[in-house]
Formats: C-alpha cells, sequence, structure tokens
C-alpha cells in the first residue's frame, strides 16, 4: 500500500516538474533553431586551434577491466567479480572473467553520472548521516558494514544506489580510485555539443525553470543525459517531501532505517527516471515534426527578425542597464580579480603538469630509440603513448593539481553550490588537450617516418616534439582563457539576475515589467509597445526574458574580457596575449587531420596477433578478449589475496545517538578478517600483449644522476652529429630543463633561461627506464644477478 502512495505520489510530481519543463523547452526550441541558422549564415568562432582532433579517440581499446571484491546487498556477502570499463566508461561487472570473454550479458553496469568515489568509510558516513536526518551514529562506532580489507572504494549518489568495493593493497586502491573518477569525469562531461539546437534548447530550459524556483546558481546535478538530468530536477523537489512522508515510517536500528531509506531513494528515482525519458523523448518528437517549417520561416525573414529583435533589445537595455551597472560597480567588479585568480592558479599547474608528463613520455620514446632506433620499436612505444590523454593513472598528477581550486569566501556570496563544477571542467580540457597533442605528435612523426624512413629517428622525434610543444602552448593560453572567461559568466550573471529580479516567480514578460515599474515611471508608457513591437510570426523566435539575459550578459562581459587580458599581458599564468595570432601559421598540418587513425602496433608488425579474427561467434569473443587496454594492473607477489566468497553481514550492534551502549567488540571476527586466506588472484591479468606491464607510478624512483646525464649526452651528440647544419630544434638537455617543477607553478612555459640552471637538470633528469625499456645489458645483469639470488636461497634452504 505504501509502495502504491509513492508511485503515485512521484508519478503526479513528475508530471508537474517535466510538464512546466516542456512548456519551457519548446520555447527555447524555436529560439535556438532561430541561433543556429543565423550562425550558419553569419559566421564566426574564435581562433583557429593549433592542434589537431582526434575524431574516434578510443577505438578498439577499453580503459580497464581486473578483479574486485564487490558487496551484494542481497545476500550481504563479499564476491569477487571481474570488472570491464569499455570505452563508453560504463562499469560492467561479471560474476568472473569467463563470462566477460564468452561475450555474456554483464551482472549489472553503473552509469557513474552523479555518483562520487570515495575512500574510506568516514567520507561515507558523513555523506550517509546527512540523507536521513535525526538518524545517525556516534563518532567512533562501528561502520555502516565490515569491509573485507581496508582499502574500500565507494560509490556514492544523493539518490541512487551507492556500490561498495574493496581492493586489498593500498597501490591497486589508487588506481581503481583514478579510473573510476573518470568513468565521473567522462560521464558529468554534459550534453554533446554536436546537437546545436537540442543542447542549448534543453540546457536553457533547465536553468530557466531553476531560476523560477529561486536556484540561481550553479548546479551540480546537471550531468548525465536529459532523462538523468530531469530525474535529479524532479528529485531535488521530491526528496524532502518524499522524506516527511516516509522518515516517521521506518522502524528498526539506526542502520536498517538508513539501509531502507537508501533502498526507497533508489526505486524512486529509477521511477522517476523512466517517466521522465519518456515525457522528454515525447516532447523532443513534438519538436523535431515542427522543425522544417520553422527553419524555412527563419530563412525566409532573417533580415525581418534579426532588426526586430534588436530593436526590442534597445528598448530592455535602455532600462534595464542603468540598474544592472550600478550593481556591476558595487557587488562585481571588486571581485573579479580575485575569483580570477583563484580560478587561474589551479588550472594552469594543471595545464603544465599536462606539458610536462606529455614531454616526459617523448623522453623516453627518445631514450629508448637511441638504443634500438627501429620503426618497430617506434612503433611499440607510439602505441601506448597514443592512450595517454585516456590513462586515468599517468594524467592523475595533473588532475590533482586543479583539484585545489577554493572559492572559499565567495563561494556563499555568489551562490556558487561547489567548485567541483569548474574542476571537473578543466580536467576535461586537460585531458582534451593531451589527447590533441598526442594525435598531432602522432600524425606528423607517422608522416616523417614515410618520407625519410628510420634513419635520423632521432632528430625526427626531436623536432616533431618541439613542433608540437610550441602549438601545445599557443591552445593550452586559449583554452584556458575561454575557460575563465566561461567560469566567470557562470559566477556573476545568475548573482546579477538574482538581484534585478524582484521575485522568485518565474522569467517572463510580467517579471520584466515589474522590474521596470522600480526603475523610472516615465518608462511605464513604452512597457505595452513591447509586446507590440514583435511581430506575431517572430514571437517564436523572439522573448524578452532571453533578451533581458542577454543585455545582462553584455554589460559585464566587458570587464571580464578586460580582467582576461590583464592577465595575459602580465604572462604570470604563460598566457598570450590576444594580439599573439598564429592563424594559417602550419596550413600543411591540417590537412593530417583527415588522416585515418595509426594503429602502430599493426602497422609495425608489433601486434599481428591482435588483427586475428574468426568469423563465428567465437571470433567475436577472440576480438574482445584481445582488444587493447589503456591501463593494466599486475598483481604484486607476496600481497594478501582474500577469499573468493566471504560472508560478512551488516553490522547490528551500532548504537544511536543518545542511547547508552555497552563499549565492548563490536565484531568478534575482526582479526579473521584482517589476514584472509589465500584464494583465487583479486586482480586478474589482460591477456593483449600489447598491454603495458607497467605504469608510471611503477617506475624506480631513485637513479644515478651520472648514468642520467650520460644518457641525455648521448641523445644530444646522436641529434648533433647526423646533421652539419645549425640545429634550430631544441635539445633534450634544454627541453628537461625546461618542464622544471617551479615552470608548473608561476615559470612561463617558454622561459628557457630561468630554467637551464644545473640543479634544476639534475633534479628534472628522467628517472630509470622501466624494464621492459631498459637495455639488453641491463636486463641480462638482473637476470644474472636474480639467478645468484636464487640459487642462495636454495642452498640456505637444504
Amino acid at each position: 500500500r505504501g509502495c502504491s502512495i509513492t508511485e503515485h505520489f512521484d508519478r503526479t510530481r513528475t508530471g508537474e516538474v517535466i510538464g512546466e519543463f516542456s512548456r519551457l523547452y519548446e520555447q527555447q526550441y524555436a529560439v535556438a533553431l532561430f541561433n543556429k541558422v543565423r550562425f550558419d549564415i553569419e559566421g564566426g568562432g574564435g581562433p583557429q586551434p593549433q592542434l589537431l582532433h582526434r575524431k574516434v579517440p578510443l577505438e578498439n581499446r577499453s580503459i580497464f577491466s581486473g578483479a574486485l571484491f564487490q558487496f551484494l546487498e542481497e545476500n550481504n556477502k563479499w564476491r569477487n567479480h571481474f570488472i570491464f570499463v569499455p570505452d563508453s566508461y560504463t562499469i560492467n561487472y561479471y560474476d568472473n572473467k569467463a563470462s566477460h570473454e564468452r561475450g555474456l550479458h554483464p551482472k549489472g553496469n553503473i552509469n557513474c553520472a552523479g555518483y562520487k568515489v570515495l575512500t574510506s568509510m568516514d567520507q561515507y558516513l558523513e555523506l550517509l548521516n546527512n540523507s536521513l536526518p535525526g538518524v545517525k551514529a556516534k563518532v567512533g562506532n562501528a561502520p555502516f558494514l565490515k569491509c573485507a580489507t581496508q582499502f574500500p572504494l565507494i560509490l556514492w549518489h544523493p539518490y541512487a544506489r551507492h556500490y561498495y568495493f574493496c581492493v586489498v593493497t593500498e597501490k591497486e586502491q589508487k588506481k581503481w580510485h583514478a579510473v573510476f573518477q573518470d568513468c565521473v569525469r567522462h560521464a558529468n562531461d554534459g550534453l554533446s555539443e554536436e546537437s546545436q539546437v537540442q543542447t542549448p534548447a534543453f540546457t536553457d530550459a533547465v536553468r530557466l525553470y531553476r531560476q523560477a524556483h529561486g536556484q540561481y546558481g550553479t548546479w551540480e546535478m546537471m550531468c548525465g543525459i536529459p532523462s538523468q538530468i530531469l530525474a535529479n530536477l524532479v528529485m531535488e523537489t521530491l526528496l524532502p517531501e518524499l522524506r516527511d512522508l516516509i522518515s516517521p515510517r521506518l522502524k528498526g536500528k539506526m542502520h536498517d532505517r538508513q539501509r531502507n531509506w537508501m533502498l526507497v531513494c533508489d526505486a524512486v528515482y529509477g521511477l522517476v527516471v523512466r517517466q521522465a525519458q519518456a515525457q522528454y523523448e515525447a516532447v523532443v518528437q513534438s519538436c523535431e515534426a515542427r522543425r522544417p517549417p520553422l527553419e524555412a520561416s527563419i530563412r525566409t525573414d532573417m533580415d525581418q527578425i534579426i532588426t526586430s529583435k534588436e530593436h526590442v533589445a534597445n528598448k530592455i537595455k535602455a532600462v534595464v542597464l542603468p540598474k544592472a551597472e550600478k550593481l556591476l560597480t558595487v557587488s562585481i567588479q571588486p571581485y573579479i580579480s580575485s575569483i580570477l585568480e583563484a580560478l587561474m592558479e589551479p588550472t594552469s599547474r594543471g595545464f603544465s603538469q599536462v606539458r610536462d608528463v606529455f614531454f616526459r613520455e617523448l623522453v623516453d620514446l627518445s631514450k629508448n630509440t637511441l638504443n634500438d632506433a627501429t620503426k618497430e620499436k617506434v612503433g611499440e612505444h607510439m602505441d601506448k603513448i597514443s592512450m595517454l590523454a585516456f590513462h586515468p593513472v599517468k594524467m592523475q598528477s595533473c588532475y590533482e593539481k586543479v583539484e585545489d581550486l577554493s572559492l572559499d569566501g565567495l563561494q556563499q556570496r555568489f551562490d556558487v553550490s561547489s567548485p567541483s563544477v569548474f574542476v571537473q571542467r578543466a580536467q576535461i580540457l586537460m585531458r582534451e588537450q593531451m589527447d590533441d597533442a598526442v594525435y598531432t605528435f602522432e600524425q606528423i612523426l607517422h608522416q616523417s617516418l614515410e618520407d625519410q624512413g628510420p634513419e635520423g629517428l632521432c632528430k625526427n622525434i626531436q623536432r616533431c616534439q618541439d613542433r608540437v610543444i610550441k602549438k601545445f602552448d599557443y591552445d593550452s593560453s586559449t583554452v584556458r582563457k575561454r575557460f575563465f572567461r566561461e567560469a566567470l559568466l557562470q559566477i556573476f550573471i545568475p548573482y546579477m539576475l538574482k538581484q534585478l529580479t524582484p521575485s522568485l516567480s518565474p522569467v517572463s514578460l510580467s517579471a520584466i515589467y515589474r522590474l521596470l515599474e522600480h526603475c523610472s515611471p516615465s518608462s511605464l508608457t513604452e512597457l505595452p509597445r513591447f509586446q507590440e513591437l514583435i511581430f506575431e510570426d517572430f514571437s517564436r523566435f523572439i522573448l524578452v526574458e532571453n533578451i533581458f539575459e542577454e543585455v545582462v550578459l553584455h554589460s559585464v562581459m566587458k570587464d571580464i574580457m578586460m580582467a582576461v587580458k590583464e592577465a595575459a599581458v602580465q604572462r604570470r599564468h604563460n598566457l598570450y596575449r590576444d594580439s599573439i595570432v598564429l592563424t594559417s601559421s602550419d596550413p600543411n598540418l591540417h590537412l593530417l587531420g583527415d588522416n585515418p587513425a595509426i594503429d602502430w602496433a599493426g602497422e609495425y608488425g608489433t601486434g599481428q596477433e591482435e588483427v586475428e579474427t574468426g568469423d563465428s561467434a567465437g571470433g567475436a569473443a577472440q576480438r574482445r578478449r584481445r582488444m587493447k587496454q589503456v591501463v593494466s594492473m599486475i598483481q604484486l607477489d607476496g600481497s594478501p589475496i582474500l577469499e573468493s566468497h566471504l560472508d560478512i553481514p551488516m553490522v547490528d550492534s551500532i548504537p544511536e545517538e543518545g542511547v547508552d551502549q555497552p563499549e565492548e567488540g563490536v565484531d568478534q571476527d575482526t582479526d579473521a578478517l584482517s589476514s584472509p586466506e589465500r584464494g583465487e588472484p583479486a586482480t586478474i591479468l589482460s591477456e593483449a600483449p600489447e598491454i603495458e606491464t607497467k605504469i608510471s607510478e611503477d617506475l624506480p624512483q631513485e637513479a644515478e644522476s651520472s648514468a642520467i646525464e650520460s644518457a641525455i649526452r648521448e641523445i644530444d651528440n646522436a641529434v648533433q652529429g647526423e646533421d652539419s647544419e645549425p640545429a634550430v630544434e631544441i635539445t633534450v638537455l634544454e627541453a628537461v630543463a625546461e618542464v622544471s617543477p617551479s615552470s608548473q607553478d608561476s615559470v612561463p612555459f617558454t622561459k628557457k633561461e630561468e630554467s637551464l640552471k644545473p640543479i634544476q637538470q639534475e633534479a628534472l633528469a628522467p628517472t630509470a627506464f622501466s624494464q621492459e625499456e631498459s637495455t639488453p645489458s641491463t636486463q641480462n645483469n638482473d637476470s644474472e644477478t636474480g639467478k645468484e639470488e636464487k640459487d642462495s636461497r636454495k642452498a640456505e634452504s637444504q
């Protein structure tokens, strides 16, 4: 009975929210269509990027696969599941690896939109206690559930189901955490920009709906596909009402009430998502059916529509601008520089770290090709470098730089819900810039190999490296300046609209009238003319509320542009001035952008076995098994291994606040969990030959500085000795010094005179080679040493 009441309650509330959203969407759809047609006719856009862009980044690739212990709520047990993360970044989990290889459907999958990745029970309990007021555990009490190890991974969502995983080592926890974070980051990236009508219509409709209900600031839950965003919109209103309805009916101990509340939220959220998806698809189909006549009308009357819109905008501007400029002078301008600095500092460090990581990978490539200058060796290493941007672990050091972004002191004033909105956007831009740089380097190097062959390979690599680094510096500056402008607008515009709109009623023509009533009595005589100035045929494409927001936006845009321009002139954060334009500086490069993706492993003969396929279902499974992974993990020798099936019930003895309980041992079998017996490995090795056997942090952290400097000198001598012409390209020694750690904070990318200090060269010298990249002599010495140690241990045991 309670379920039926809740379902009816949810359906009614969902219908109300989606109904109001649909009316706004239909209005904004016509406006977005007009803007799209006008842009196609008039053109426009910013500076042309210097780097190439990969069209299908993860073709024939998967992100990661391995084994994790997952908690099953239906039977309160931990079970070893095989996790597979495809190029869609959806987390699929199977009973075992064989089920995945046979092509069976996964036991479940997780769309990570809106989730947070937690690595401790304390973080989880803090969020859990805030979900149901009045039901909290005392500090220091037993956790909500007993983890099989001390390294948990928890996926938390404010409305949907929570997922619990754990691993056996801290190293694995960090790697899985990086992978899960990348899945969340990808899912939260927002709607596709390729849809130039549906996407702006949807986002504007959601924004106007929230403004109509008094919510003007940034919104963390604007993530996922449209049905998920609409469900989040519904739950934002529905959850408090649902909590008041359900909370008094929850009985039992504290953890039972929390668990039942989570089950109710998940069931309601799933129902709302399905209802929102059906209603959204219906309104989209209705708008798309009316699109052809609307577009024909726009193209026919384009000049008249533009003239009418400008006339109405001038009338509104004359009344709104005085009040907007006063608000801008008092409440906005004093804070622009401080907010811009808070955004620029961590973002610039993150992009600088992207440059450093990219450069270090190219230095490793140069070192290894110096030992073996063949196309096969280049293909082997380039196959790994090609996926550098999508390697969550190698990119983690870049992402961490931006996570320091903080808007403390300004967050509440300007109604910014959380800086995570800007952090995730900056991280997505960093990944795109890294992939553009890698892809451009691939195309240039491949063309060089085709034209010249392996002769002068080191010099070609350095020439391509220098060429791409310069283009990265320019594009990085352009991308960051655009990001700063957009972030400032997202902070200031909602605040100004909230202050200028006199009530919390929907932003509509009547709201504009009420605003104008407070401005000047003389203008009231012109209010009725606003609607009369818009012809009925044009009223679908010209909305007064949109014009009002455009006037407010243009009023603050001048100050934002000036602040970003001054920051670029100072060059504190490696920003190019707007006067520096590199358009058409390298016209031949963009011709390479139409080339197909390069299969380094297949083309240069290092991965022929991956292309062998069958014609039957077994061939599909074979391709699935041999799909190359971006990340791989290795089970460390001597690490503890869990049993594949552990019975770990929920904790029943958690005292609630205000209830005294005897302080006895919380659980009797804690010691048994801390030292589990050996079972099947907790991590499955990938079978693909090309998968990396080590990742960045597996490399040794210490090396002899003399050996490093010697290797660098060998590269420089080889490069300079191949050609007698004056060398224009930077040497490896100069480039290594150029990306010193100090440059991540304040040193511009191009200031070589400050970064060529000997101490920086020593600190920045590349670490020792990985095992798979070491020279043959080193491998032989290692193998001989290992053999001697093995023989000595055998003799001692005897």
